[in-house]
């Protein structure tokens, strides 16, 4: 019986194919990076299952044109010059799957006042629209 079921367990692991990913995107939370701070590159595989998996430095090799890579995250310097940064993604295995791409820097200071919790909430209640009758 336990040679039975070694044999079996031996031809299922045979006919059971490992998912492996077919393509790379990038799904960036913004479009623009931010001088003096770290900014989160996502990238997702499309696994051969049709699912997508979030990958990281483990499994992709970052670089760019400037700033540098804390694993998915890049830093970018306060007194970067630039407009823009180049980058790159490689799938590390299978370097032909890649992406190059190119963000710019955002150029609006983060300056805004943002309301505090007694502002917003002395605020009225908005009102809503009335239906017709």
């Amino acid at each position: 019986m336990k040679t039975f079921l070694l044999l079996l367990l031996t031809i299922f692991s045979f006919t059971v194919k490992a998912q492996h990913v077919d393509s790379i995107y990038v799904h960036l939370y913004t479009d623009s990076l931010k001088k003096g701070t770290y900014n989160y590159i996502n990238i997702d595989g499309l696994l051969s299952n049709g699912r997508y998996l979030p990958l990281d430095s483990s499994q992709i090799q970052f670089s760019a044109s400037a700033g540098k890579f804390y694993g998915n995250t890049l830093f970018i310097d306060k007194n970067f010059a630039e407009e823009k940064v180049n980058i790159k993604v490689v799938l590390k295995a299978n370097p032909a799957l890649y992406k190059e791409f190119v963000m710019y820097i955002k150029k609006k200071a983060d300056d805004e006042n943002l309301k505090s919790v007694e502002e917003i909430m002395s605020q009225p209640a908005p009102r809503g629209k009335r239906k017709g009758g």
